[in-house]
């Protein structure tokens, strides 16, 4: 099982919409997928129309006293589940901080669930924490999305300062550009010439759409909502390129 993580220092960047997306490409492209929300808010697990499921024994479950599995829940797409995100979770810091694993603790609640799913998407929530670190060892690939601007760059820089990799490990963390406005100045020089602080970014970039804004209305991925969208397209390339840098 591949493990994907969409994560940023900043918040307000897609994230959540890139999660969904993303999952929902790979599920249309034959793989079972399961999506595990990480962020308290909960966009992913809205959009999916999952409900909380967790929130007495959130503690139990994210410390491996009690089977997370069977916490997943079923979205109206065949072979594509998810663990649903619950308020609680703004307590996981602590609890992958208080176990003696150390930073393998959340690769070790992931590990049970390859042998049902060929790809697991993790949504994070945003800021530097425990987990961003355990994300270095749980996950094949960070997928970092950013809206082309001077912050987002310095958000990155951060995000590198603060895990500092090795080289092997800064090949994982992949940025791409998202909520992309061509009719912006800036926005079109960085497609042409990204800033070299965010090293090589992925090839395709997913463009700002209202289709995007009405998942949350509707609560349905692009690819069901709107699959003539351009946004819908873009996800889509972007999908193939990175099952293509996974190997699948």
């Amino acid at each position: 099982m591949k493990v994907v993580a969409l994560h940023n220092l900043k918040g307000g960047v897609g994230k959540s919409s890139a999660a969904v997306n993303m999952a929902r490409e790979a599920n249309r492209d034959g793989l079972p997928v399961l999506l595990w929300d990480l962020d308290a808010q909960g966009a992913s697990t809205w959009i999916l129309g999952g409900e909380d499921g967790m929130s007495r024994k959130v503690g139990k479950l994210l410390a491996g006293k009690s089977p997370l599995g069977e916490q997943v829940q079923h979205t109206p797409w065949e072979r594509f589940d998810l663990l649903p995100a619950d308020m609680r979770l703004r307590e996981l810091d602590r609890i992958l901080g208080d176990k003696a694993d150390g930073d393998k603790h959340l690769k070790r609640l992931i590990a049970p669930f390859s042998e049902e799913y060929a790809l697991m998407i993790l949504d994070c929530p945003p800021g530097l924490s425990t987990l961003a670190d355990q994300l270095i060892r749980a996950a094949d690939r960070i997928l970092v999305p950013t809206i082309p601007s001077p912050l987002s760059v310095q958000a990155f820089s951060r995000m590198l300062e603060h895990l500092d990799l090795k080289k092997r490990q800064r090949q994982r963390l992949t940025p791409f550009f998202n909520l992309v406005d061509r009719r912006r100045t800036l926005h079109r020089e960085w497609l042409e010439a990204p800033p070299a602080a965010i090293g090589a970014p992925m090839q395709t970039w997913i463009p700002y759409a209202s289709d995007v804004e009405r998942m949350s209305l509707e609560c349905r991925p692009l690819a069901d909502l709107a699959p003539r969208s351009r946004a819908t397209h873009a996800y889509r390339r972007l999908w193939q390129e990175l099952k293509t840098e996974l190997g699948e």
